[in-house]
């Protein structure tokens, strides 16, 4: 016969099956969300479960139903920064932008700019001396209206971009509002080809030669500037070919 220690042996407990009093907790859990496991464990007591609240708190955890008590900042139709998939066809995703300058005379400029990802084409350069996030919603409304609407719009987190007006907007219209990450220069490369080759190339007398010239530099942009990321064509025939095969 074999010895061993008296100590070495060890009870191992036969729990009851518990599948029917998880299913519930999760039950519970998914049509109560902001309820915890005090409060979920108060309604199975009012149901007849003969259950105590570790118990109700031990199986909580290990179905991963912890409530998370201080809710995001995010808006209903804000993403993550992480977890973004390239832009795989036309108006899939925008970006979107302030670049800042200023006049010769010394006022200070701020050039709204956007850019479909996917295309390299962009639909609005517009320079102005302030703006408001409902000049943002308005601009946008504007060029939604002639090119279509995105599914997707990443921009910083500057106020005119994490405003009510303009979650509000992005709702009504299925626009879903993303963030792009800091120190991440290349998720919105156009603002600085558009610095390098406008911006550093031009002085601005007054708000209305800013205006002509950012202009001419985007359909120049768009319409002769070759892109080696779309096999050094002008975005402009992406935008044509995409018209000939109907909407994306």
């Amino acid at each position: 016969m074999l010895r061993s220690e008296r100590s070495s042996y060890h009870y191992r407990g036969k729990g009851a099956d518990q599948a029917d009093l998880k299913q519930r907790i999760k039950e519970l859990a998914e049509t109560r969300v902001r309820y915890g496991y005090r409060r979920i464990h108060m309604l199975l007591q009012r149901e007849g479960w003969a259950i105590n609240g570790k118990q109700v708190y031990r199986l909580y955890k290990e179905m991963g139903l912890g409530l998370r008590n201080k809710p995001s900042k995010r808006r209903v139709k804000a993403k993550l920064r992480e977890g973004r998939c390239a832009a795989s066809r036309v108006n899939d995703v925008w970006a979107k932008g302030f670049v800042q300058d200023q006049l010769a005379t010394g006022p200070k400029l701020r050039i709204l700019t956007v850019v479909d990802t996917f295309r390299r084409f962009s639909p609005a350069v517009v320079p102005r001396f302030r703006f408001r996030a409902p000049d943002v919603v308005e601009m946008l409304e504007r060029v939604c209206g002639q090119v279509g609407y995105p599914a997707s719009i990443w921009a910083d987190s500057g106020i005119e971009f994490i405003s009510c007006e303009l979650d509000l907007w992005a709702c009504m219209k299925g626009v879903t509002l993303g963030f792009l990450r800091l120190g991440k220069p290349t998720d919105n490369a156009f603002n600085g080809k558009f610095r390098a080759e406008c911006l550093n190339a031009h002085w601005f007398m007054s708000l209305d030669d800013a205006v002509q010239k950012c202009e001419a530099w985007r359909r120049d942009y768009n319409e002769i500037r070759p892109h080696s990321a779309i096999g050094n064509k002008p975005p402009i025939s992406l935008m044509l070919a995409s018209a000939a095969h109907g909407p994306p």
